[in-house]
């Protein structure tokens, strides 16, 4: 799966569109969304939405490249992080099925 990083400047790429178009257009700073595009720094939720209504994508991609992310960084120096994945698998499944009760 790709960085979300990469998952946004492939989709402004597609478009044939400058950096500072797309950040003037989700009213972020350039430097920011070049630094997200290379992945040098994570964008937040709310900018994860700007920029996926913004590529009129249905923001799943972009969303699931930003947890991914997300976890990635909080975990990827663990020596348990794997484990520790699973059983917040677990965790989830079950507090899905408990909200769908």
């Amino acid at each position: 799966m790709k960085r979300v990083g990469e998952t946004l400047r492939e989709l402004r790429n597609r478009r044939h569109l400058l950096i500072r178009e797309v950040a003037a257009s989700v009213n972020m700073d350039q430097t920011l969304l070049s630094k997200i595009e290379r992945d040098e720094r994570l964008p937040t939720v709310e900018q994860v939405k700007s920029l996926s209504k913004f590529y009129k994508t249905d923001g799943n991609d972009i969303l699931l490249a930003y947890l991914s992310d997300k976890v990635l960084m909080e975990l990827k120096d663990q020596p348990l992080a794997l484990q520790a994945i699973q059983i917040a698998e677990e965790k989830i499944q079950k507090s899905q099925v408990n909200k769908k009760k």
